[in-house]
């Protein structure tokens, strides 16, 4: 429940006291789903490499590609 308050996946690993990430991953997933997360996101799309760059140098993070159709994200 930190990372739902703190979205600071390094601040909660070091409170867990973990030494990797992917396990304090197991416990970010788990608050997500018991506490209905829900993170609200700007998105768009990319046919281009142009258009890609352009949506990576203004915040949106590269998420997965569909059919040749690049998806991105930024937090609002």
């Amino acid at each position: 429940m930190t990372y739902i308050k703190t979205r600071d996946i390094f601040y909660v690993k070091y409170a867990l006291g973990r030494r990797r990430i992917e396990n304090t991953m197991i416990y970010v997933h788990l608050a997500r789903a018991l506490s209905n997360y829900d993170e609200d996101y700007v998105c768009k799309i990319a046919k281009t490499i142009e258009e890609a760059r352009q949506l990576i140098e203004t915040g949106f993070e590269y998420v997965t590609e569909i059919e040749g159709v690049k998806l991105f994200r930024k937090r609002k």
